[in-house]
């Protein structure tokens, strides 16, 4: 299967995996599902690390990719499929996740219950 984590489920997943759902870290762990991050997940963390907003391991990238996980770019095509969402919610970056979801025929591992109105495969963080 494959599956797209959400920020914090990385974030979560790389400093303290027990705070993620059993079904949620089974999924992340099996070696035979694809664990996508996004481009967004990334551009978020260095937003907020820019801000101040939060501390984490100043190689984001070489942890992901330590950990078995496929960087996920942001095409056009993900871009231009955000116009086509509903307006449940007003985070570009959480949007854009939704977005890459539905493209990539992907599962959203995520703890944020307002992205669940989106009607795309979830499994709760």
């Amino acid at each position: 299967m494959r599956f797209i984590l959400d920020t914090h489920v990385v974030l979560w997943w790389l400093d303290d995996p027990g705070l993620l759902s059993e079904t949620a870290r089974n999924a992340i762990a099996e070696p035979s599902n694809e664990i996508f991050v996004s481009a967004a997940s990334a551009w978020e963390i260095a937003i907020k690390r820019g801000l101040g907003k939060l501390q984490t391991e100043d190689h984001f990238m070489e942890a992901i990719l330590a950990c078995g996980f496929k960087p996920l770019a942001m095409t056009m095509a993900h871009a231009l499929a955000t116009e086509e969402l509903p307006p449940h919610h007003r985070d570009p970056f959480d949007r854009m996740l939704i977005s890459q979801a539905i493209c990539e025929g992907a599962t959203l591992i995520t703890r944020d219950s307002t992205l669940m109105l989106y009607g795309i495969p979830i499994i709760r963080a």
